[in-house]
């Protein structure tokens, strides 16, 4: 089956953030102390000084929690809830630094005290033909047109006279008994709730003898 091959890695900040107030004071620190004067961020999206300062006040608010004073526990999660939006902003900051530079992408988020998950993107299926299991099959795909799509086929054995397949949910289909040698024209098209799309320009196959 023909695909497009894009499968460079992209490497993604993650945020690898612990459960425990003390983990997280540390883990939060640690990020802020691999920005602080690092040249690779030089504008982060939330002042690092800002930052600290949501660190100092959950590890007040922590403190105050442990006294179990009436409200203590709430603005203690309060707190925490500041500090982990703040480091999310600076996750999606230290991503788009990360993309602009893919040979040093995860060299850049480590840096940034946060861990690097690597994603191959997934290839995007295009209109092909390929020989099916069973000798005499062509199994034929198309790109997906979304949910609730149908899917109406053709082939032709002289490229002009168009034969219909039938229609089908998926956007694949399967033609049987197909002689070896015989060159197959086929095309598409992609039926959603606006309406019918126009036939895609047309591809040929040759049945294959196994």
């Amino acid at each position: 089956m023909a695909q497009t091959s894009n499968k460079t890695p992209r490497n993604l900040a993650v945020l690898a953030l612990p459960k425990r107030i003390g983990a997280i004071i540390a883990y939060a620190t640690g990020v802020v102390q691999g920005m602080t004067g690092n040249p690779t961020f030089p504008t982060p999206v939330v002042p690092l000084a800002m930052v600290a300062a949501a660190i100092d006040d959950l590890r007040d608010a922590e403190a105050a929690a442990m006294t179990r004073t009436k409200g203590a526990a709430a603005a203690r999660n309060a707190s925490r809830g500041a500090l982990v939006a703040m480091l999310h902003l600076l996750r999606i900051y230290v991503q788009s630094v990360a993309d602009k530079s893919s040979d040093h992408g995860s060299a850049i988020i480590q840096s940034a005290g946060m861990a690097v998950k690597k994603i191959t993107p997934r290839p995007r299926r295009v209109f092909a033909a390929f020989a099916g299991a069973v000798p005499g099959t062509v199994k034929i795909v198309a790109p997906s047109a979304g949910h609730r799509a149908s899917y109406d086929w053709q082939y032709a054995m002289d490229g002009a006279t168009w034969v219909g397949l039938g229609t089908t949910l998926q956007a694949s289909t399967t033609m049987t008994d197909q002689s070896a040698g015989t060159v197959l024209h086929l095309r598409y098209r992609a039926v959603t709730r606006t309406g019918q799309a126009a036939w895609s320009a047309a591809i040929t196959f040759t049945v294959s003898s196994s």
